[in-house]
């Protein structure tokens, strides 16, 4: 083991101990297959995924500190354009990468002086005007002549990738970050992220695709989609009425039922955790839309409504605003704070306003200290991608979109970490919210069975009707290919093959009626079948549908439709007869394989022999998404 990445471990295990297994877990996979196995004369880009506020900033500077021991000794590690969240990250990196010169993005002088004399790390934000001032920083120091480049880009699907693509031009800061690959004769490119739907849905001869990925599973204590999204829904949910913005931008009303709830709970939560040292902070995320009006609207609300329940002090009526909550957190909280301890205790910070509140924005506050004591953060998209919240009890959520992007709604879930109470969480969503996040940890479930080993081939986006993948900017419409649910594919020009090898997997099969089979079953009949041209049909394209079906834990059940001797034109425009297509139709909720014996008459433009035509029909209500 190297000295930088020792000396990385060592400084990570004395300020946060239990940590470097997992890490190291990364290391024996990624080092030996790609770091030292690197030719120095290629740009390779690699993925390492995680899931969201798992660790990932922890674990790629792992192998930041492993790849120095390798022989990389310049390394730029990219963030997104957030004030708050580079300066984290520049921090962390001063903090644990010690044996580094570690600069920010206006320290080009210490660059220049380091003279790469140990490893540098350049920390900077994927701004057009930073890129491109350490574009030249670089191309001037002549540093990455004979050197390879090693690049780190945190949050790699955001931002980076070329939103031009669908009008064949290339965005400012995809160009610069290509520039910057190219400064060096060989790079090193590893895209970090929770959400790589729109790298998966890269050609592979962009450079954007991923050629590896290791996926790196939480670590113990880690509440995630299985803990917040499962179905039936998670004990920390609680329902709110669904178009309740309308009432929180409704200027007569002093506060929504919802958001009322959500407050009370957090003040509960906030109390005890205090009150009980479990920890110095206990804070509160409300995210209810991208308007900055509605933002600064829904602060004002929620300090209007704690004066007056500082006027219920006085009153003595706080107990009846307090009660309900006390007994709600009771259910899953053993040994929850004395109720009388707790309303004393808040009414002391509601008297020396110890409650802070931030407005995080694009105009609103860039830096939030909520470390410590009770903490308000209300805000839209500054909330979302890497921005870490610490012991976040209680969220609010009531963004909505008209097409929801799978990508930014994951993004937005920030209640998923290590250092939250599991008893004292509480999520305040309306139904219709709760729904996409129990299909999006369906589908993230879905994405991350797929993978295996550290290929990428053959990955298919699983997702309803309705909801996109990502944004469609990024996403070169010529390559994207849809499969949807519940229509009906077959090949119009198929190939005769592999006949007796299908006569005798169905020769159990009588022929009459819908029978039941596995998914492997029907993978494994798909394997024998294929179409004079992939543009026409598929069936690899089929069976990554049925793989992701598989990685999502869908049922492990299909139907089939058997039929032989059947008489049939070649080229024709449809397959089915109007009987079969309606019985495969009454199946929805299952992969249905339908398979015809054709008789091939020459007449009818065969060459005389039989052959097996498939049908597929995946499960209604999916939709699966694939770059060719």
């Amino acid at each position: 083991m190297g000295s930088h990445f020792q000396s990385y471990l060592d400084k990570l295990e004395a300020i946060s101990p239990g940590l470097t297994p997992p890490i190291r877990n990364t290391i024996d996979a990624l080092i030996p297959k790609h770091i030292k196995t690197f030719s120095f004369r290629e740009h390779l880009t690699g993925l390492l995924l995680g899931n969201v506020q798992s660790g990932k900033t922890r674990q790629a500077f792992g192998l930041v500190s492993a790849a120095a021991d390798e022989g990389f000794s310049i390394f730029v590690f990219l963030t997104t354009d957030n004030v708050y969240l580079h300066e984290q990250t520049f921090q962390r990196a001063v903090r644990y990468l010690d044996t580094f010169i570690v600069c920010g993005e206006d320290e080009d002088v210490k660059f220049m002086e380091s003279r790469v004399r140990q490893p540098v790390m350049i920390v900077i934000k994927k701004n057009n005007r930073v890129l491109k001032r350490w574009k030249d920083n670089l191309a001037a120091s002549k540093f990455c002549d004979g050197r390879p480049l090693f690049i780190i880009d945190d949050e790699g699907d955001a931002a980076s990738l070329n939103t031009k693509i669908n009008q064949k031009q290339q965005s400012a800061i995809n160009r610069h970050l290509n520039d910057i690959k190219k400064l060096a004769n060989s790079s090193m490119y590893l895209q970090v992220t929770a959400t790589p739907q729109p790298l998966f849905l890269q050609a592979s001869t962009t450079g954007w695709r991923p050629s590896f990925v290791h996926y790196f599973p939480p670590g113990e204590g880690y509440l995630g989609g299985d803990f917040f999204y499962c179905d039936p829904p998670s004990a920390c949910i609680r329902l709110t009425p669904e178009n309740e913005l309308d009432d929180l931008r409704n200027e007569e009303m002093i506060i929504s039922e919802g958001l009322r709830l959500s407050l009370l709970s957090f003040l509960v939560s906030g109390a005890h955790t205090l009150l009980s040292k479990s920890a110095e902070a206990c804070n509160f995320l409300v995210h209810p839309s991208v308007r900055i009006a509605d933002h600064d609207r829904i602060a004002r609300k929620l300090g209007e409504y704690l004066n007056e329940m500082l006027i219920a002090v006085s009153e003595d009526k706080m107990e009846e605003m307090l009660r309900g909550s006390w007994e709600d957190l009771q259910k899953s909280k053993s040994g929850l704070i004395d109720f009388e301890k707790m309303q004393d205790f808040l009414k002391q910070s509601l008297n020396e306003e110890k409650i802070k509140f931030y407005v995080m924005n694009s105009i609103g506050s860039n830096i939030v200290d909520c470390s410590k004591g009770m903490n308000i953060i209300v805000g839209g998209n500054s909330l979302g991608r890497g921005v870490t919240f610490p012991a976040l009890q209680t969220v609010y959520y009531c963004r909505t979109a008209k097409v929801p992007q799978a990508d930014t709604f994951w993004q937005h879930c920030r209640m998923f970490g290590y250092d939250r109470d599991p008893d004292l969480m509480r999520v305040f969503l309306p139904p219709s919210l709760l729904k996409l996040f129990i299909e999006l940890n369906s589908s993230n479930r879905a994405l991350i069975g797929q993978i295996a080993g550290t290929n990428t081939e053959g990955i298919s986006l699983l997702y309803p009707p309705g909801i996109r993948p990502t944004r469609a900017s990024v996403v070169d419409n010529g390559i994207l290919e849809v499969v949807v649910g519940g229509v009906n594919y077959f090949p119009s020009f198929p190939q005769r093959k592999h006949i007796k090898e299908v006569d005798d997997m169905l020769a159990p099969y009588s022929g009459q009626g819908i029978c039941e089979t596995t998914l492997n079953g029907v993978i494994t009949l798909l394997e024998n079948f294929e179409s004079e041209s992939k543009s026409d049909w598929s069936n690899v394209v089929f069976i990554n549908c049925i793989k992701a079906l598989k990685a999502s834990h869908a049922e492990n059940k299909a139907m089939l439709i058997i039929r032989r001797d059947r008489s049939i034109s070649k080229g024709t425009g449809t397959l089915l007869s109007p009987v079969d297509r309606t019985l495969g139709d009454t199946v929805k909720n299952y992969p249905v394989l339908t398979l015809y014996r054709v008789i091939g008459e020459r007449e009818k433009g065969w060459d005389g022999s039989p052959l097996w035509i498939p049908n597929v029909k995946l499960p209604e209500g999916k939709n699966f998404y694939k770059a060719e």
